[in-house]
């Protein structure tokens, strides 16, 4: 069986309109309206953890900012620069949702829902070179461990810490952390603060009763390493939907399988599976069935399938007898 070749570009037209141009049959307008809605399910809510999130951090930035000016202690300034970057990346994912829920263009058929992998993609990439200035400055202080004010240190630590555990908490009850990515970038980067104001507390108390000034890069290396961890998760997986890969959730083989099954389908070819962003996938393919049966009655069982085994509502599905033909697709 030969193959027609199609590329993405053809995705993007295939979901917004009925009738494919090269002929195939679609599934019905109510499918699109109600997965549209499905991407914004979590909306608010994670609007809404975000927004708290952010008010806290911000707050707590401005407090480690003065009180590392006023008893001068570097860490606690190197801890304030962490919650500068982490509410610019919280400010970052609700700019994304913004943009998320602003409506397609004929430019941009998918609309801007892509723009919450980009939001996560940098601020991945931002908790790593985090990380990296976290360890270069441990780096010194190994060779010189500076003196610090420690109670003053530990106390606005231990603000910091539970500011940190309240911008989590929010996010926890009133978002989808392991769901959207987006928000799971967030996420991380509280928990990485959360982190820093632990190791601050523990340090300062080690440098408060035996002067052991060298626990700071210890632990601030310690806290760096965790941090660089949730990072690369996240890299990876937003570079994953950026590359158009099968949401790891989903096997290709099993739907594949499935659609295979269907009496009266001979073949499924030029299958493909990928994710818009966080909990909104879609998938197109071909479909060649006996010349007898009813194209229409097996196009609708093989929708209902899908969106009721795996979850997959946005389907673009070319159904096709033994006479049609199509070049060789390449991908």
């Amino acid at each position: 069986m030969s193959k027609y070749s199609h590329s993405h570009d053809d995705h993007s037209h295939d979901h917004h309109g009925h009738t494919h141009r090269h002929g195939h049959h679609h599934e019905h307008g109510h499918h699109h309206g109600h997965n549209h809605g499905h991407g914004h399910s979590h909306a608010p809510n994670n609007k809404k953890g975000l927004t708290i999130a952010l008010i806290i951090t911000s707050g707590i930035m401005f407090l480690e900012f003065f009180g590392g000016l006023i008893t001068n202690s570097l860490a606690l300034l190197s801890d304030s620069g962490h919650m500068l970057s982490d509410a610019a990346s919280l400010a970052l994912s609700l700019v994304a949702m913004w943009f998320a829920t602003r409506p397609a263009t004929p430019r941009k058929s998918y609309g801007n829902y892509r723009f919450e992998i980009l939001a996560a993609l940098f601020n991945g990439v931002t908790l790593f070179i985090i990380s990296g200035f976290i360890i270069k400055e441990a780096y010194g202080r190994f060779v010189a461990p500076p003196t610090v004010s420690s109670g003053s240190m530990i106390l606005i630590a231990a603000v910091g810490l539970l500011a940190n555990l309240l911008s989590a908490w929010a996010l926890m009850k009133q978002s989808d952390v392991k769901e959207n990515i987006n928000v799971r970038s967030a996420y991380l980067h509280v928990i990485g603060d959360a982190l820093g104001s632990v190791g601050a507390i523990f340090a300062g108390l080690l440098m408060f009763f035996f002067d052991w000034y060298i626990a700071d890069p210890i632990i601030s290396v310690i806290v760096a390493l965790l941090i660089l961890k949730g990072a690369w998760g996240v890299i990876r997986h937003a570079v994953h939907i950026l590359m158009e890969g099968t949401p790891v959730t989903i096997e290709l083989d099993r739907v594949k399988k499935t659609l295979e099954s269907i009496e009266g389908v001979i073949n499924v070819h030029d299958l493909h599976i990928w994710t818009i962003t966080s909990g909104l996938d879609s998938l197109s393919c071909h479909m060649l069935i006996e010349d007898s049966r009813d194209s229409q009655e097996i196009l609708q069982k093989a929708i209902h399938e899908m969106e009721s085994k795996f979850q997959i509502q946005h389907t673009t599905i070319q159904v096709e007898k033994s006479n049609l033909q199509h070049a060789e697709c390449k991908v």
